[in-house]
């Protein structure tokens, strides 16, 4: 199987910075897409930023220019840079992996997923 764990959340005031990291582990083949969502209490779970393989980004609106996505395809490791945060930023924090696992004729491309992070932005 699969595993997604995040790692940086924590409590931060406004205007700070925060660091997530997520790492891939299992039987992994490739990695096409890795990203970032989060989900705050009574809100559906929205993509925060993503990144391909090759490096190609995209942001939420609301994030462009204070967060940063990349990447460690060797490490099948991904990052988001969070900075100029603010209260509305709180939320819980999930990794995101469009991988191939397994092998030979049972190969599979699925969604995975991480337990998540908490970011909490204090005013």
């Amino acid at each position: 199987q699969v595993q997604l764990v995040e790692s940086g959340g924590g409590l931060v005031q406004a205007g700070g910075s925060l660091r997530l990291s997520c790492a891939a582990s299992g039987s992994i083949l490739s990695i096409n897409a890795m990203g970032w969502y989060r989900q705050a209490p009574g809100k559906q779970r929205e993509l925060v930023a993503v990144i391909t393989s090759g490096g190609i980004t995209n942001y939420a609106d609301s994030v462009k220019g204070r967060f940063t996505i990349s990447r460690d395809n060797a490490k099948n490791t991904v990052y988001l840079e969070m900075n100029s945060l603010k209260p509305e930023d709180t939320a819980v924090y999930y990794c995101n992996a469009n991988a191939l696992t397994g092998g030979g004729i049972l190969a599979r491309r699925s969604d995975y997923w991480g337990q998540g992070t908490q970011v909490t932005v204090s005013s």
